[in-house]
């Protein structure tokens, strides 16, 4: 619903603070440009989606089952991409704007981009630490720039307001785990190979599309 939405952002921007941190050398900036009129476009829809649902409940599951099939879309391209015009593929043109709408769709409505991001740099075949500052740095940048959206949005629907009070004293309960699982992820990142991370990418991203459809 629409107050998980407001409670998920802080606390993924605080997770994102430290990933920036230690991997934003490894950023493969090329790879975040050419997505970014699409996140701007797939934003656009995804705030207008937002207001809708602030009015209708009915439509907030149908939000998340759009963005799954979306992600098992793009899953499906993915792993039959060699077999596939490359203009089609995940990493093509066409494949760069439909990741950059879906994800800018998604990370507005849900906070839900990131298996649509990870297939997309899955595609690009990169090493471990670019993956992750990749996805730092876009996840940073879009998550702050929700910050004011979410806030017009709470003044316009006072009745269901996505940022409280409440949520955010409840995001500063949470941040010491959240600073904890950050520390983790850093020490487990080398101790995993690549091939195993990638795999595990992959399957984490489906299971996450599984989720978001059966609700």
């Amino acid at each position: 619903g629409l107050p998980s939405v407001g409670i998920m952002l802080p606390m993924l921007i605080c997770g994102d603070v430290f990933a920036v941190a230690w991997y934003r050398r490894h950023a493969q900036w090329d790879k975040l440009i050419r997505l970014l009129p699409w996140v701007v476009a797939g934003m656009a829809v995804g705030a207008g989606a937002l207001w809708m649902a602030g009015k209708s409940t009915s439509q907030k599951d149908i939000l998340g089952i759009i963005i799954g099939i979306m992600t098992l879309a793009m899953l499906a391209l993915y792993l039959v991409q060699d077999k596939l015009d490359e203009r089609l593929a995940p990493k093509s043109k066409a494949g760069a704007a439909s990741t950059g709408i879906a994800a800018g769709f998604a990370t507005m409505v849900s906070n839900a981009a990131g298996p649509v991001m990870s297939i997309y740099m899955a595609a690009h075949k990169l090493s471990k630490k670019e993956f992750i500052g990749t996805l730092a740095w876009y996840f940073f940048i879009l998550n702050l720039s929700k910050l004011p959206v979410y806030g017009v949005l709470s003044a316009i629907n006072p009745r269901n307001p996505i940022v409280t009070l409440d949520s955010l004293l409840f995001n500063l309960i949470m941040a010491p785990l959240i600073i904890a699982g950050a520390f983790l992820g850093k020490w487990l990142l080398p101790r995993i190979p690549q091939k195993a991370f990638d795999t595990v990418v992959l399957v984490l991203a489906a299971l996450s599309a599984v989720k978001l459809v059966v609700g």
